[in-house]
């Protein structure tokens, strides 16, 4: 087999030495070339270089959330053809590994590629569904180009932290649950419009829905992690269906404490839900727009203001090694 190692050198949970055992451990069961990332973009334009090499079997993601997402997004440059791209691997080094965790892997790196190597002997894995996000036609986001996201998305509050906590990031600060605690409780007593949003929900065959505060797009369930407690923001989000959405229409005081208790009490089997929730399941398509630019999210990555998004579920898009 051959495979390309694309190597975050800042992810959070590893070090130097680290990474090298795990190339080692990897190089012996495969030709393998691993590669270093040196800017930002440079895991995407890592993953489109193997989609169009055709001589590439699989491409291992070494870091966190944002590298996985940056791979992602260059292997499926130009669509999804799970049957003739690259397959795709995940090793765990970020502070949280949604999407490795999702998918059943261990959170600790060392362990993740004992079990990606037994997954690579058995030659098991699964194709996942992914999200696409567009500007919407007729927009002033028209022109914003698509980009794919694999567990959550967001327009509105949650984006807003993690626009905050990249700022942090950026200044030296490490990415840790408490700083994101931190930021949402800044984000929270910064929001202008708490009790009515200006975000609606469009989707074919239904009515839309007004005045969302919050929107919460899921690809698969759980939503996050707060340290090893899942979070649930839409329990019923899977790999093998569409996207899911949470959406909250006031953000009170009475609201905030109502639905933060039932986030950190949240269950496979039961999210938030009241009467300012709204959750849709299994949605092919739809559009959020924005009264005012809005903060946007993706896999943890803040993507700036946008207006109008078109969210669209795509089924089967990606093989993953698991």
């Amino acid at each position: 087999m051959r495979a390309l190692l694309v190597v975050n050198p800042a992810a959070t949970t590893t070090s130097a030495r680290t990474r090298d055992v795990l190339i080692h451990a990897l190089a012996s069961e495969m030709k393998l070339e691993a590669v270093t990332t040196e800017y930002r973009g440079h895991a995407r334009d890592l993953g489109r270089q193997a989609a169009e090499s055709g001589n590439t079997d699989l491409v291992v993601a070494l870091g966190g959330d944002g590298t996985v997402n940056e791979v992602v997004n260059g292997l499926l440059h130009a669509g999804p053809d799970p049957d003739n791209l690259p397959g795709l691997a995940v090793v765990p080094g970020g502070s949280t590994n949604v999407f490795a965790r999702a998918l059943g892997l261990p959170n600790d790196p060392v362990e993740a590629t004992g079990a990606l190597l037994d997954a690579l002997r058995e030659e098991s894995g699964r194709t996942v569904g992914l999200g696409l996000a567009s500007g919407t036609p007729g927009s002033e986001d028209e022109s914003v180009p698509s980009r794919w996201f694999t567990f959550n998305a967001g327009l509105g509050f949650d984006a807003g932290v993690v626009g905050r906590v990249e700022q942090h990031r950026e200044r030296g600060r490490r990415s840790t649950h408490a700083l994101y605690i931190r930021q949402a409780v800044r984000q929270l007593l910064g929001e202008s419009e708490r009790r009515h949003g200006s975000i609606t929900l469009e989707r074919p065959g239904a009515e839309p829905l007004t005045d969302l505060v919050l929107s919460i797009v899921c690809n698969t369930a759980p939503w996050t992690y707060l340290g090893n407690r899942p979070v649930y923001a839409s329990p019923k989000a899977s790999f093998d269906t569409g996207l899911d959405v949470l959406g909250l229409s006031r953000l009170s005081t009475a609201a905030v404490a109502r639905y933060g208790t039932q986030l950190l009490t949240s269950s496979p089997e039961r999210g938030p839900h009241g009467k300012h929730a709204h959750s849709l399941h299994d949605l092919d398509r739809f559009t959020l727009h924005s009264k005012v630019p809005l903060p946007l999210q993706m896999d943890g990555d803040h993507l700036g203001l946008r207006t109008s998004v078109t969210f669209t579920g795509v089924r089967r898009a990606l093989r993953v090694i698991v």
